[in-house]
């Protein structure tokens, strides 16, 4: 079922999201279902979006879902980064349209997580998949991507996004 994309300010966003535990495992497929017609709604009328990320629908549990080439679905995911390198880029989100902000991220991670059969997996990423899954991972912390900004002047409307280029 489509759900409303909690938006900026929604004291929601903020919170810590709670692991999902095995006896939860029947509630999985109806969030998965609603964090994938969500996403495909969005994208069907924004034309952008690939991953969402359960509290962004007011599900406080740890759990990812992204369409890329086929769906994904992270349970209970953890993050880490092989090395220091990092990038900026223009960073936008779904909880708030209209607005990008200037970022900074890891050019590399590894994502341990549960699939939807609770096995373990673990997945590398560079780039912009990356940078996708450590956006989405901070939404399971309350972290949002304005909090992240990398100074004050850090804040642009999606327009200003063509002019400034990803970076």
């Amino acid at each position: 079922m489509i759900k409303e994309i909690l938006k900026l300010g929604d004291p929601v966003l903020y919170e810590r999201s709670e692991e999902i535990k095995a006896e939860e495992k029947t509630n999985l497929s109806a969030w998965v279902e609603d964090l994938h017609d969500t996403l495909m709604e969005y994208r069907r009328v924004h034309g952008a979006g690939r991953a969402i990320a359960a509290p962004q629908i007011g599900i406080k549990k740890r759990l990812l879902y992204m369409h890329t080439d086929k769906p994904y679905v992270f349970i209970n995911p953890l993050l880490s980064f092989p090395d220091g390198e990092t990038y900026e880029l223009l960073d936008d989100c779904m909880s708030f349209p209209g607005l990008v902000v200037r970022v900074r991220r890891h050019k590399r991670a590894v994502i341990s997580y549960l699939d939807e059969n609770f096995l373990p997996r673990e997945m590398t990423l560079e780039g912009d998949l990356s940078e996708l899954l450590q956006h989405e991972y901070d939404h399971l912390d309350g972290i949002l991507a304005t909090m992240r900004a990398v100074d004050e002047k850090s804040f642009f409307m999606m327009e200003m996004k063509r002019e400034l280029g990803s970076v």
